[in-house]
């Protein structure tokens, strides 16, 4: 029971460290929401940016690619044509989102190393 109070003398210092690592991920948190990345479907079809916060900024349609998926070569989009677009939009999201969440997990794991933390 006395070894866990034995380092009660090094509050001040884990507090102080517990301060500066709030500081360091309200910096890289805001960082992170600058930053952007894209994921795509579709061979490129449908490109999503989202931010570090996982925001979506930006989605572009490749019309000329989805008039070359388009079987009959219409320009006006078909029922089917509309689901799958539907499809490659939210494919694209996840991607972009999925590639986000890496940024941001590898930022974190260099900042806990920085601050001699432990990985995870």
């Amino acid at each position: 029971m006395f070894d866990a109070l034995k380092n009660i003398g090094n509050i001040g210092q884990l507090m102080a460290k517990a301060g500066e690592m709030r500081q360091k991920m309200e910096a890289m948190q805001a960082e992170m929401g600058k930053r952007q990345v894209t994921g795509d479907a579709g061979a490129g079809m449908v490109t999503a940016t989202v931010n570090g916060r996982l925001e979506l900024i930006k989605l572009k349609i490749d019309r000329e690619r989805l008039a070359v998926a388009n079987a009959e070569g219409k320009t006006a989009l078909s029922q089917g044509d509309f689901e799958m677009l539907e499809d490659l939009i939210a494919a694209a999201v996840r991607s972009a989102q999925v590639r986000a969440a890496e940024m941001m997990k590898d930022e974190m794991s260099k900042m806990a190393g920085d601050m001699g933390l432990p990985p995870g």
